[in-house]
């Protein structure tokens, strides 16, 4: 967790309490040492934080201090939820769980008119049991970690094969989602959609930095269209 973030998450939890709450428990609770939650109380009242308590005793947020809201216009904030939704529809389960957490902070930082818009936003996006989110998560930590997959494919005419994978990256298409990789079997890039993955087995061994087998040279080389983007 960066610095800012731990920050933020500290001022959000003296906001919820009336009484005093020991460094110990902060630490607990932030998954920090407690020197380190000492650190960040020096610096959020160096910074004009009104804490008041001390190191041994504990520290409570002195009333009526708020953080400034986040400034959002009414498209972002849509952009931001419609994204959102569509993570925790459309990925694996520690994403939808981390969208739903992100969200949470977004609805938190609006105003009441804000959310009386956000409740009449258009967009519905159900949420349904997916029989590829198992692979979404896998191949997902498998590119992170460039990894190495075992694949059992069947193509469009039925016929299956098994494959030694360098997963490279993932593309969504609307309506599914497919992998590129590096195939072994065929020396060459190959795509290869989620719902056509009869079993995948993540290998123990790790496939190298290669300066022509990447995601972006893949795109921008090979079938020429760099411009797809990516977050951030």
């Amino acid at each position: 967790m960066r610095k800012s973030e731990r920050l933020f998450q500290l001022v959000t939890l003296l906001q919820g309490r009336r009484t005093v709450i020991t460094a110990q428990a902060l630490a607990e609770q932030l998954g920090v040492a407690v020197r380190t939650v000492y650190r960040d109380i020096q610096a959020l009242i160096l910074s004009g934080v009104p804490i008041d308590g001390e190191a041994g005793v504990g520290y409570r947020l002195r009333a009526g201090f708020d953080l400034p809201p986040l400034m959002f216009q009414s498209d972002e904030i849509t952009a931001l939820l419609v994204g959102s939704r569509m993570v925790q529809a459309w990925t694996d389960p520690d994403l939808a769980q981390a969208a739903k957490q992100a969200e949470t902070k977004i609805l938190a930082a609006l105003t009441p008119e804000m959310l009386i818009g956000v409740a009449r936003l258009p967009y519905r996006i159900p949420v349904y049991e997916s029989g590829v989110s198992g692979i979404h998560r896998l191949l997902r930590k498998a590119c992170e970690g460039r990894q190495k997959v075992s694949v059992t494919y069947r193509d469009i005419n039925g016929q299956e094969s098994t494959r030694i994978l360098w997963p490279l990256g993932m593309v969504g298409w609307g309506d599914h989602w497919t992998l590129l990789a590096w195939c072994e079997k065929r020396d060459a890039y190959r795509n290869f959609r989620f719902d056509r993955i009869q079993d995948i087995l993540l290998l123990p061994d790790y496939y190298p930095v290669h300066p022509l087998r990447n995601l972006e040279h893949y795109l921008n080389d090979v079938i020429g269209i760099g411009d797809v983007q990516k977050p951030g």
